[in-house]
């Protein structure tokens, strides 16, 4: 289904690293965040390029562009608003997969205001990514993605593969009523597993008993079931990015690196202090001081700085509570607020949102995994901690726990350090 641009009117909010659009048209709304992903270096893009038939020139990037969420979602909160473009390929619950092109490309390929190898870069579509045909004009489509529109050879999509499409989005569901439960059994008689709030998103796992009303879904405290009248079902792509919003996340990912840069410096230079102090008095060894839960057990404080520093302090709170919407490392939290809190000892300010914290930092493939890295799995995020773990606070029965870190599909990678 395609919405023109003159139809659309939007609020656009940036939270954390991302980019939350609110789009209002024909009745309809929708909402997008940019997904940021981590490229080898911070190479502005211009609207100017060799051609090389519209291939990538940046190996460095891989499956950056901006996520659409389809259907009545909620915008996430925001620290600020300012105008955007407007975002111009919808995907409803009941339109076809067929209906969506998919890039395939090695990175990415340029999308030209004309169909000709010369005309001007208007944005860049990457591997696999959606986009919507609106016109063919001899070898070139024009699409509409994001917030682009131009042309692209047509050798860079594949056009009416359900397969391809279905495989490269994702199923949500967003919480519409003022507050919901998730229950164990497709039975509103069976064990609750969590109380959630209006607006809150989760992955779908399973819609095969949609026709009677359920739907199989997966949030902090496991796989759950809740009724569709109380959520709003959606379809997430990756989409295409103009020029300007290509050197705005390349700029913030920079701006990124350089603060977690500045924080492991910091906690460089406390260590060390540290260090000196309990050399030379014994009674400075209260500088690796220590807190107390309620049990009577003791944690050190943050001891070095980076990746394998967070993923060792992170550990030790191993076995306390999980309380939802919590962020106490020893008396209770949740997933999102135990990331929050492990990463605030090492002066890294994130947001409490699994959602969000998909949106910061930048990056990295499963493949590359390393200690510290936030392990994401749509509404659930964990802290990787090595040999294909992570540490997280799971649920209200198992509390923060060790797991593989591959029992969950996992949606992203992001590194702080």
């Amino acid at each position: 289904m395609i919405i023109e641009s003159k139809h659309v009117r939007y609020i656009a909010a940036v939270a954390c690293t991302g980019l939350a659009i609110s789009v209002g048209a024909t009745g309809m709304t929708a909402n997008a965040a940019t997904k940021s992903t981590g490229l080898s270096g911070v190479t502005a893009m211009t609207t100017t390029s060799s051609s090389d038939e519209d291939k990538a020139v940046d190996e460095g990037a891989s499956t950056a562009g901006v996520t659409l969420l389809m259907g009545n979602a909620l915008a996430d909160d925001a620290t600020a608003t300012v105008a955007a473009n407007s975002a111009s390929l919808v995907q409803t619950a009941n339109a076809s997969y067929e209906d969506v092109a998919i890039a395939q490309v090695e990175s990415y390929a340029n999308v030209r205001a004309l169909p000709d190898e010369n005309s001007e870069v208007v944005g860049m579509i990457y591997n696999n990514c959606g986009a919507s045909i609106i016109d063919t004009q001899g070898d070139w489509y024009k699409i509409v993605s994001g917030n682009v529109t131009g042309f692209i050879k047509k050798e860079f999509l594949v056009v009416g593969n359900a397969d391809l499409a279905r495989s490269v989005s994702q199923r949500q569901a967003t919480v519409s009523a003022t507050a919901i439960d998730v229950f164990e059994q497709p039975d509103r008689n069976s064990i609750s597993i969590g109380k959630f709030p209006q607006g809150e998103t989760f992955t779908v796992v399973d819609e095969s008993t949609k026709d009677s009303g359920w739907i199989k879904i997966t949030c902090e405290n496991g796989d759950g079931f809740v009724t569709t009248d109380v959520v709003t079902l959606s379809t997430k792509y990756n989409l295409a990015e103009t020029v300007a919003e290509a050197n705005a996340r390349l700029a913030q990912e920079e701006a990124m690196r350089q603060a977690a840069a500045e924080a492991q410096m910091k906690q460089f230079l406390k260590a060390a202090q540290a260090n000196q102090s309990k050399s030379s008095t014994s009674k400075s060894s209260s500088s690796s001081s220590s807190s107390r839960s309620g049990s009577g057990r003791s944690y050190s404080a943050p001891n070095g700085a980076g990746g394998s520093a967070v993923a060792s302090y992170a550990s030790q709170f191993i076995g306390n509570p999980y309380v939802y919407g919590g962020s106490s490392l020893t008396n209770g939290t949740d997933c999102s607020g135990f990331v929050m809190s492990v990463y605030a000892q090492f002066g890294v300010s994130l947001p409490h949102s699994s959602w969000s914290q998909q949106n910061c930092g930048y990056s990295v493939g499963t493949g590359d995994m390393q200690p510290g890295d936030i392990v994401c799995y749509g509404s659930h995020v964990g802290i990787y901690v090595g040999d294909g773990q992570i540490v997280h606070a799971s649920n209200e029965r198992d509390g923060i726990k060790v797991s593989n870190a591959n029992y969950r599909s996992i949606a992203d990678v992001r590194r702080i350090y």
